[in-house]
């Protein structure tokens, strides 16, 4: 069973950086698209960035500022964030989707971690 494990989360001020790294086991990544949501205080799950082995795709928000990265052999998939904002509070979570060809969609994504939390304050 594959398990997907988020680290590099915490407290950040306004334009500062972290990046996130998530390490998956029991499973390779298999080519499989592999993406970041992130979920706010009282709201839903939003996309944040995916990639597939050829292409990479984010969200309107965080483009220029956040720059997802994927190592298939070593198994783990990263998430620099740069110039945080306070609106990117949140927790980040990673996720697999068992599908080749690059996909946004939250539903498509059927293996998730259980996230790390991202606070940014002005």
């Amino acid at each position: 069973q594959v398990r997907l494990v988020e680290s590099g989360g915490g407290l950040a001020q306004a334009g500062d950086s972290l990046r996130l790294s998530c390490v998956i086991s029991g499973s390779f990544l298999d080519n499989y698209v592999m993406g970041w949501f992130r979920q706010a205080p009282g709201k839903g799950r939003e996309f944040v960035a995916a990639a597939s082995v050829s292409e990479s795709e984010y969200a309107y928000s965080v483009k220029g500022r956040f720059f997802i990265s994927r190592d298939d052999r070593a198994k783990t998939l990263n998430l620099q964030m740069n110039n945080l904002k306070p609106e990117d509070t949140g927790i980040y979570f990673c996720a697999r989707a068992r599908q080749f060809g690059l996909t946004t969609i939250l539903t498509d994504f059927d293996s998730w971690g259980q996230g790390t939390q991202v606070t940014v304050s002005s």
